[in-house]
C-alpha cells in the first residue's frame, strides 16, 4: 500500500552568539527564503489534495447513482391501446403482450390512447413518456437541401425528365395539376444496376424543390423486435408531414418489399408486417400535400406485386448504365476540377468504357488523379486514365469505389 509523501521539514533558525551583525542578517535572510520555499511547496500540495478530493467526491457520487439504479426496478416501454372504465389496455414493446392495468389518479387526466408509457414488472403505469418521433427516424432527416443539382447528373437525361415530371412538378406547380384536373403520380420507383445515379436523382429533386430530404434504407427497417419496423415506418411518414415540403427516399426497398412466401419464421413475419405498414402509409396518403415518395432498388425482379400496383408507385423508371454520350458527360462532370492534359479525348475514352456505370467512371477519374499524384505531377494524362482503367477492371483491393456520386470508399 502506497504511503502519502511526508511533509517538508520546518526550517530551524540557529544563531551563534558570536556572529557579527552582518552574519545575523544574512542568516535571517536565508531562513526567510527557506520559509517561503516550504510555504509554496505546501500550497502546491494543498491544491493537489483539493483537486484529488474533488475527483474522489465525483467517483463517490457516481457510485451512489449506480447503487441507487441497481436498487431501482427496471421500467419497460409500452403503448396505451385503449382506455376503459376498468383501466388501460397497454401493449408492451418487444413481446406484443396486451395487459389491462389500473391507472393511478395522478395520471388519469394525462393518459390518452397511443401514448408511450413506462411500466414496471407489475405492468403498472409509472409515467407518461414524451410522444416524440423515433430518434432513428430523426437521424435519417437531412437538414436543408442536399447540395446536388441536375447538372451533376449525366447520361440519364430521359430519366431525369421523368422524375422531374412525377416528383418535382407537383411540388413546384401544384396549381397546374389542379387546373388540368390530374392527380400527380403517387410515387416513383427507380430500378437499375448499382451506381447509375438513383440516389443522386432523389437528392437533386429535393434540392431543386427546396424540400426536406428524408432517406431510409430498407435494411434499416428490418428490426429485431416485433413491431419496431412498422413503428419506424409510421414515424418517418409523420416526420415528413411535419416537415413539408418533403421527399421520402426509400433505398434498398427490396429488403422489406420482396415477394411474400409461405415461410412461418418470426423474421419473415416481421419483414412482411413492416411491408404491410409501408403499403398502408402509402395508401393513406391520399391527401399528400407537399410530400413525394421515391424508392430505389437494384433487384426489381424480387419486388412483391402489391408494392408495384398503380396508386403506390405509378411511375416505374429504369435507370440503366449510360450510353457512350452519357459516359462522356459523366467524365466531364467528374473531371471539372481536375487538370487534364490535352491528349485526353473524353469522346474516345467514353467509347471504350462500355458497361461502365456512373459510379465506375467516378472511381476511374479519381484513380487516374491518384496515378498523377504518385508521380508528383499536377496534370492527368491519357496514360493515367489507361492505368486507372486496368486497375479498376482488375478489381485490385486498393481500387477506390464510389457509391453513386456520393462518398468514396477505399
Amino acid at each position: 500500500m502506497s504511503r502519502s509523501p511526508s511533509l517538508p521539514d520546518r526550517p530551524r533558525l540557529d544563531l551563534d552568539p558570536d556572529m557579527s551583525e552582518a552574519e545575523r542578517l544574512e542568516a535571517l535572510r536565508q531562513h526567510f527564503e527557506r520559509l517561503v520555499q516550504v510555504n509554496e511547496e505546501l500550497d502546491d500540495r494543498l491544491e493537489s489534495a483539493e483537486s484529488r478530493g474533488d475527483d474522489l467526491q465525483g467517483e463517490v457520487d457516481e457510485l451512489k447513482r449506480r447503487n441507487e439504479a441497481l436498487k431501482t426496478s427496471s421500467l419497460y416501454v409500452a403503448t396505451v391501446e385503449e382506455l376503459t372504465d376498468d383501466g388501460a389496455v397497454i401493449k408492451q414493446h418487444g413481446n406484443n403482450q396486451e395487459v389491462l392495468t389500473e391507472v393511478s389518479s395522478r395520471l388519469e387526466d394525462d393518459l390518452e390512447p397511443g401514448d408511450r408509457v413506462a411500466i414496471n414488472d407489475s405492468f403498472s403505469v409509472q409515467t407518461v413518456l414524451d410522444d416524440e418521433t423515433d430518434a432513428r427516424a430523426q437521424a435519417m432527416e437531412v437538414d436543408g437541401s442536399p447540395e446536388v443539382t441536375y447538372d451533376d447528373i449525366g447520361g440519364i437525361d430521359d430519366q431525369v425528365r421523368e422524375v422531374r415530371e412525377a416528383v418535382e412538378a407537383p411540388l413546384v406547380n401544384a396549381e397546374q395539376f389542379e387546373t388540368v384536373g390530374v392527380e400527380p403520380p403517387s410515387g416513383v420507383l427507380l430500378h437499375g444496376p448499382p451506381g447509375t445515379g438513383k440516389t443522386m436523382l432523389a437528392k437533386a429533386v429535393a434540392n431543386e424543390t427546396d424540400a426536406t430530404f428524408i432517406k431510409m434504407a430498407g435494411s434499416e427497417l428490418v428490426r429485431k423486435f416485433i413491431g419496431e419496423g412498422a413503428r419506424l415506418v409510421r414515424d418517418l411518414f409523420e416526420l415528413a408531414s411535419e416537415r413539408e415540403p418533403a421527399v421520402i427516399f426509400v433505398d434498398e426497398i427490396d429488403a422489406v418489399a420482396a415477394k411474400r412466401t409461405d415461410s412461418k419464421t418470426s423474421g419473415d413475419a416481421e419483414v412482411q408486417r413492416t411491408m404491410m405498414q409501408l403499403l398502408s402509409e402509402m395508401d393513406g396518403f391520399d391527401e399528400r400535400g407537399e410530400i413525394r415518395i421515391i424508392a430505389a432498388t437494384n433487384r426489381f425482379d424480387m419486388l412483391d406485386e402489391a408494392i408495384l400496383r398503380p396508386g403506390r408507385f405509378d411511375r416505374l423508371i429504369e435507370v440503366p448504365k449510360p450510353e457512350a454520350e452519357g459516359r462522356e458527360r459523366v467524365l466531364d462532370i467528374h473531371t471539372a476540377d481536375m487538370s487534364v492534359a490535352d491528349d485526353v479525348d473524353f469522346r474516345d475514352l467514353a467509347a471504350e468504357l462500355d458497361d461502365y456505370s456512373g459510379a465506375d467512371i467516378a472511381a476511374l477519374c479519381t484513380e487516374a488523379g491518384m496515378f498523377a499524384i504518385r508521380e508528383d505531377r499536377t496534370t492527368v494524362t491519357r496514360e493515367d486514365f489507361e492505368s486507372a482503367r486496368e486497375k479498376v477492371e482488375a478489381g485490385d483491393e486498393g481500387t477506390i469505389t464510389h457509391d453513386g456520386f456520393g462518398a468514396y470508399q477505399y
